[in-house]
């Protein structure tokens, strides 16, 4: 599977360093006040490198809020790509940077910039790092949670593959759809192959199909192992039907789409109706198989 960008420069595969500046050098390791006097000194604040990389990008991969803000004063090219596609957004999801991100968005950027082959958006970025905080940001932010990622599909599938639970909660509470699919896969085919059994459940919860079958004929119980947890869980799954509450639950949430949890917080209900609805209380238990 082809890296993003931001992860390249992780890997440190993102072509020729020659002609990195000064200025990429101070960015990159955090020295904010050499960064200023470069910058009183007249250096450019939107010099690249061959592959399009500006201090801001290095600021940003590297998680240094401090020097982020100096570029940005200085005039710093706010969604300005990488050869790859990646922007300082992009880059500042990959490292998880709760930070940077805020940063970059006061600033103008865009949460949901166009999609390219090599390159993944802010919100399938930040579910790849597994940082729940920032996919909350992106998500209040705007961020589409259906955007389609040639590789990972959307957001909540990568989040799953990944085993990022926090990320999968935020997800679904804001709207996802849980059962989007990418070549006939779906989130729950990757948590079986996570051998995750807490995401199965979540899933489920959240309307997830059993039934599914991949491009190749196999449900998430066929990625498995027999005798498992996830195996147990997801047979069972299969042989109990979801009770009534829990369907109405899922009607109602999928009545109201991306809105529900701001519809359901100005319901007439008890607030034990409300924790109901929102998720906030534990997952129906599952007996023992």
């Amino acid at each position: 599977m082809e890296p993003t960008a931001a992860r390249r420069s992780f890997l440190c595969d993102i072509g020729s360093w020659a002609d990195r500046t000064a200025l990429h050098e101070a960015a990159s390791q955090g020295r904010a006040l050499q960064l200023q006097q470069l910058l009183d000194g007249g250096t450019s604040v939107n010099t690249v490198t061959v592959d399009n990389i500006t201090p801001l990008h290095e600021a940003c991969i590297q998680n240094h809020p401090i020097c982020v803000r100096l570029l940005l004063e200085a005039g710093a090219q706010v969604d300005i790509r990488t050869i790859h596609g990646s922007t300082p957004l992009c880059n500042a999801c990959s490292s998880g940077s709760l930070d940077c991100a805020e940063l970059l968005l006061a600033y103008g950027a865009k949460v949901n910039p166009s999609l390219t082959a090599l390159t993944a958006s802010p919100l399938h970025e930040a579910c790849i790092r597994g940082s729940a905080d920032v996919v909350r940001l992106m998500i209040s932010s705007g961020a589409r949670l259906e955007a389609y990622d040639v590789h990972f599909g959307p957001p909540l599938h990568i989040a799953c593959a990944k085993g990022h639970l926090d990320c999968v909660a935020e997800l679904l509470r804001a709207g996802a759809n849980v059962n989007s699919v990418k070549f006939h896969e779906t989130a729950l085919h990757h948590a079986a192959q996570a051998h995750r059994e807490d995401l199965i459940q979540l899933l489920v919860e959240f309307g997830a199909n059993v039934y599914p079958r991949d491009n190749v004929g196999r449900t998430p119980l066929d990625y498995t192992t027999p005798a498992s947890p996830s195996y147990h869980l997801l047979s069972f799954y299969e042989s109990n039907p979801l009770g009534l509450q829990q369907l109405c639950r899922i009607a109602v949430r999928g009545i109201m789409g991306t809105r529900a949890s701001e519809v359901i917080g100005q319901l007439d209900v008890s607030p034990r109706t409300h924790r109901y609805l929102l998720y906030w209380a534990d997952p129906t238990p599952v007996p023992d198989a």
